[in-house]
């Protein structure tokens, strides 16, 4: 991880990356995971079981699919960005929030729960961040989190290096901005290992912690404590 930054480095480089791929960030997502993403997201919806009415925080929402899919389970979406660029660029109706998820300008048990779709590894820390879930999130609420993960499977694990490392940079370059492509495979050496993460998860006040590996992502969901 020596070539990647860190601290608020990271924190502006994340930031200004997100802002110059936004216009085709959806595009890219469709074409470079063939349309998993899409129903990577319903099960994340599904998983979170709240009730229709609830308020939900998408963080880190970009242009807003994570919005529209709770929109469609008549539950109240919420979106919070650190990219003004995603922002403008978002496809939703849901309010939407321009702060870092880090430290949101949000009450106490402001919601009902909250998703967040591959995001985990552009944050400059992830303790803080779950610390910031449970102030946020009200107890009994439910937390959903997509991200990046590398198979178990060895056989799949090599195939996923392949195409995550090489193939999904040539994409992103024929389509977008080849650099922010090529960074968002090397991302992953950000992720600490599940049982870390897991244990950082329940250190901030969730309980029932679980993981769904899917073939190049994972869903996290846990609940919040009472």
């Amino acid at each position: 991880m020596n070539d990647l930054p860190t601290g608020d480095e990271k924190r502006r480089a994340v930031r200004s990356m997100f802002d110059s791929i936004a216009p085709r960030y959806d595009l890219v997502n469709r074409v470079m995971t063939f349309g998993l993403d899409t129903r990577w997201r319903r099960k994340a919806i599904s998983d979170l079981g709240l009730p229709g009415g609830s308020v939900v925080l998408d963080l880190a929402c970009g242009t807003g699919d994570f919005c529209r899919g709770l929109q469609r389970h008549g539950i109240v979406p919420v979106g919070v960005d650190l990219s003004m660029g995603m922002l403008s660029a978002a496809r939703t109706t849901a309010p939407l929030v321009h702060a870092d998820i880090l430290s949101m300008p949000l009450p106490d048990a402001a919601a009902d729960g909250a998703t967040c779709g591959f995001a985990l590894r552009n944050l400059v820390e992830l303790p803080g961040f779950f610390e910031e879930l449970a102030r946020v999130v009200r107890p009994g609420g439910r937390i959903s989190l997509l991200d990046a993960a590398q198979p178990e499977n060895r056989v799949l694990r090599a195939g996923h290096g392949v195409y995550f490392g090489r193939i999904v940079p040539m994409i992103g370059g024929l389509l977008s901005d080849r650099e922010a492509y090529r960074y968002l495979p090397k991302s992953l050496a950000y992720m600490p290992e599940w049982s870390v993460m897991a244990a950082q998860i329940s250190s901030a006040g969730f309980t029932d912690v679980e993981r769904r590996l899917f073939v190049g992502a994972q869903l996290i969901t846990a609940t919040r404590g009472h």
